[in-house]
């Protein structure tokens, strides 16, 4: 991994065709909210399909927790989309057969030169693809378990998110004098929360 691929850096806004066919950029995914992002080796690995398999199951609460997750994998569309289908992911799959992002960030697994995958990674990005937390998954114990991912997305959310404790000193005097800017879903859609939560 790149030297600069470090907590608190940020983290590359890559441009890649989704499972669609449609070019997505992270930000555009991220929005301002927390996100996990899986760099996959892909389908052929069995390594990488349980851990989404674990993220399937732990989606129902990524998603009420105004989270989002994306996975990036050296897979080609036709690829990405029978692994999407076959795990019953609705987060965004984004294909990279070209090794794009693979080469920026030196992650080549030199020790599979049939595949020429990039050596999996979790990572966990605050507002703005700021980063949290990074999990090296080239042996499986290293990959996050979901209990893991919900305490790094815990405290990441407690920094983030001003309203976390409602009984804060002054925080509801400043909702009672209008102030609301403090309060994250106050005056946003349920489309506003929900966009790109299943694109």
């Amino acid at each position: 991994m790149r030297t600069d691929i470090v907590p608190g850096a940020i983290f590359p806004d890559f441009e890649l065709p989704d499972q669609s066919g449609r070019r997505r950029r992270l930000s555009e995914i991220q929005g301002s909210d927390p996100m996990i992002v899986v760099l996959s080796r892909g389908a052929y690995c069995p390594k990488d399909r349980r851990q989404l398999r674990n993220l399937v199951d732990l989606y129902p609460e990524i998603r009420v927790a105004y989270t989002r997750i994306v996975t990036i994998s050296t897979d080609n569309l036709l690829e990405t989309n029978e692994l999407r289908d076959a795990l019953a992911a609705s987060w965004p799959f984004l294909s990279d057969p070209g090794r794009t992002v693979q080469k920026d960030l030196d992650i080549a697994e030199y020790t599979d030169p049939s595949h020429d995958p990039m050596v999996p990674h979790t990572l966990v990005l605050g507002p703005g693809l700021r980063i949290y937390s990074i999990y090296n998954g080239y042996w499986y114990w290293g990959r996050p378990s979901n209990e893991d991912l919900r305490h790094d997305l815990r405290d990441l959310t407690r920094q983030i998110r001003p309203d976390w404790d409602l009984s804060a000193p002054g925080l509801r005097e400043k909702w009672q004098a209008g102030g609301r800017s403090d309060f994250w879903s106050y005056g946003r859609s349920m489309r506003e929360v929900l966009a790109g939560a299943d694109k």
